[in-house]
């Protein structure tokens, strides 16, 4: 018996030690461990001017439902309507020359 339980011990050890878990960054998708701060989801428009003032870009709405594109340099904020759909930090991307 002691000697099964030893045995099933060092299955444990040796298969725990083999499981790994791999983390997969997007580029410029939002990275919750990330040092820069972007509008979260959910935010509305006047709550994005409050915390990270006027973008330096904004692109009118288009389509239906209407998305709203703002420009802050390092990170664009997608609207849909008046609220936050995606953060999207774009100092990630590989830019094409």
């Amino acid at each position: 018996m002691l000697a099964s339980r030893k045995f099933l011990v060092c299955l444990l050890v040796i298969f725990s030690a083999s499981v790994q878990a791999e983390r997969v960054l997007i580029p410029g998708h939002y990275d919750s461990n990330a040092s820069m701060v972007m509008p979260q989801r959910g935010s509305n428009m006047e709550q994005v001017l409050a915390e990270f003032g006027e973008p330096e870009r904004r692109i009118e709405a288009i389509g239906e439902p209407p998305i709203t594109t703002w420009d802050y340099g390092d990170f664009r904020v997608y609207f849909e309507h008046q609220t936050v759909l995606h953060s999207m930090d774009l100092t990630t991307l590989i830019m094409p020359r």
